[in-house]
């Protein structure tokens, strides 16, 4: 518990690579057992913060807890996940996007929402070379959403 809470403390590291560290070792707990959701609500506020690496943080860690999500939390704050598909930084977006068919896979009850949001997307906001990338993770997050249901 400790160990979860310094991890937790640890993504807003100013290191981005001990930041890091400290998020993949909480996707493996994730995996493991629900003993990181507790923290879910900072995962969500981490969502809003001005520095992408901490929204990103927070996006993949909201998704590494779906599995774990018996409070329905991940329903309260769908719409402001979902903002994320058109982040402001694409590598943030990218990120957003692959992590949805987590999302989907256990709370099925979000696919219709996700999916109108995916096809709503529009990567033209960005830059050229980042433009096809985003619109392939769009297309693969649908297609393994579509495999799933």
């Amino acid at each position: 518990m400790d160990n979860i809470s310094e991890l937790v403390n640890g993504l807003f590291d100013k290191n981005d690579k001990a930041a890091y560290k400290c998020l993949k070792e909480l996707i493996s707990a994730s995996e493991q057992d629900n003993g990181v959701y507790q923290f879910f609500d900072t995962f969500a506020d981490m969502i809003d913060n001005e520095n992408s690496y901490v929204r990103t943080r927070g996006l993949l860690l909201i998704s590494a807890n779906a599995k774990w999500d018996t409070d329905d939390k991940i329903d309260e704050i769908i719409d402001k996940y979902l903002c994320h598909i058109m982040d402001d930084k694409p590598i943030t977006a990218r990120q957003c996007i692959k992590a949805l068919p987590d999302i989907a896979k256990y709370k099925p009850n979000l696919v219709d929402d996700i999916r109108t949001a995916l096809h709503k997307a529009n990567p033209q906001r960005y830059t050229e070379n980042m433009q096809s990338l985003v619109y392939n993770d769009i297309r693969e997050a649908l297609k393994t959403i579509n495999e799933m249901v």
